[in-house]
């Protein structure tokens, strides 16, 4: 009986250590031949050097990538926030950088200055020339014509010079005193007067 569990405790042990040196093995082995790339992986022989653009467009997401130092060059990419390109140059104002930005004509493209952090001097570079537009924009004299609102002139007003004046004039009265001419002061005292004597009569008549 002793045999036996000594046996099995044996069988266990031996058991244990091999799952446990047999499975490692084999996961590494497997994982190693499954993850192997199918495409060539260029390899980094070491860090660019030269100064580098970063781009600081918060809170925009990205900027755009131009042909030349300007808006009036056409837009050829863009930029993400945080992304870092090598730079190459700038304009005489500093307003612009020269990037080096592969896929379009040249290799070069250009962003403004304002949204990009730039690490290291930049030399002076010349600008691209401006380019002309394709076509020519025309305006078609028919067309513009629909548009035209006619305004009839406005008429000035004419001066009318106001009515004459009318004066009134006042012609002397007659004299209708009926007193003859006296100062009505005189005709007033003799009445007073005349009053005055009738009253002395009526009183010495009581008497």
């Amino acid at each position: 009986m002793r045999s036996w569990v000594k046996w099995t405790i044996i069988g266990t042990i031996f058991s244990t250590v091999l799952f446990f040196l047999v499975v490692p093995i084999s996961y590494g082995y497997a994982g190693s031949h499954s993850q192997q790339p199918t495409v060539d992986i260029p390899t980094v022989t070491g860090t660019p050097t030269g100064p580098i653009a970063i781009v600081y467009s918060d809170p925009v997401d990205q900027i755009n990538v131009r042909s030349g130092p300007g808006v009036e060059y056409p837009e050829v990419g863009v930029l993400l926030n945080r992304q870092q390109v090598p730079a190459i140059g700038r304009t005489p104002g500093g307003l612009w950088i020269q990037i080096i930005y592969l896929g379009v004509e040249g290799g070069v493209a250009w962003v403004y200055s304002p949204l990009v952090r730039v690490n290291g001097e930049l030399p002076i570079v010349e600008p691209p020339p401006t380019p002309t537009p394709r076509t020519t924009p025309t305006v078609d004299p028919t067309l513009a014509a629909q548009f035209i609102v006619e305004i009839p002139p406005t008429r000035m007003p004419t001066f009318t010079p106001p009515p004459p004046l009318v004066i009134p004039t006042f012609s002397p009265q007659e004299n209708t005193n009926l007193s003859g001419g006296l100062p009505m002061g005189f005709i007033i005292i003799g009445l007073g007067m005349l009053g005055g004597f009738g009253v002395v009569i009526s009183i010495l008549r009581r008497r």
